[in-house]
């Protein structure tokens, strides 16, 4: 299977303001989707991180993943920024860590 992966609030939060560079990793998360990952499904991590500034976070995001031990095939940038998205297919964060 092919999982997409949101970041921020996902696999990681932010005690104050969403400053990417003091975002802590949800250990537990992290677990259960590199628990994925080593099942064999491909894992891509895909954030809206610059989406709207146009600032270029992939150098910060690779190292976070990296230093959080977090198992991907890929990481894409460039996620649209929404309010709701709907999809037939798509899992609350709360749903899918329970």
């Amino acid at each position: 299977m092919i999982y997409y992966v949101d970041i921020d609030e996902t696999i990681c939060e932010y005690l104050g303001e969403r400053e990417y560079p003091l975002a802590s990793p949800i250990e537990k998360n992290i677990k259960k989707i590199n628990k994925l990952y080593e099942e064999g499904n491909t894992v891509i991590y895909w954030t809206a991180r610059g989406t709207q500034t146009g600032i270029d976070w992939t150098e910060l995001t690779q190292k976070q993943l990296k230093e959080w031990g977090a198992k991907y095939n890929e990481l894409r940038l460039g996620k649209p920024h929404y309010d709701v998205f709907i999809c037939d297919k798509a899992v609350h964060p709360d749903n899918f860590f329970e």
